[in-house]
């Protein structure tokens, strides 16, 4: 037990707020290239949700969950120009 409580803070706004916590499970499993792209699966499931649903949603991350720098290269994109290159097919 640790840490000063930001993320049950953040998990406490969004839920008096009626938003939807969406949030990365890292697993042995999960992988952030190639065909099977969790991570970028997890992000379009949030942006959909946010983007074409028009529903209120936090995307909670926190830098344990951060496997590759990619991940990091991602959130930055999104934040700066509000999209992930090549995260939605275009053809």
């Amino acid at each position: 037990v640790g840490g000063s409580g930001r993320q049950s803070l953040t998990r406490l706004a969004a839920f008096m707020e009626d938003f939807t916590v969406f949030s990365v499970e890292i697993s042995a499993s999960y992988t952030t290239s190639g065909p099977n792209n969790n991570w970028h699966d997890d992000l379009k499931k949030a942006l959909r949700y946010a983007g074409e649903k028009r529903k209120n949603a936090v995307f909670l991350f926190s830098d344990a969950q951060i496997v590759e720098e990619t991940m990091v290269e991602d959130i930055s994109n999104l934040l700066n120009t509000g999209e992930v290159p090549n995260l939605f097919d275009t053809g």
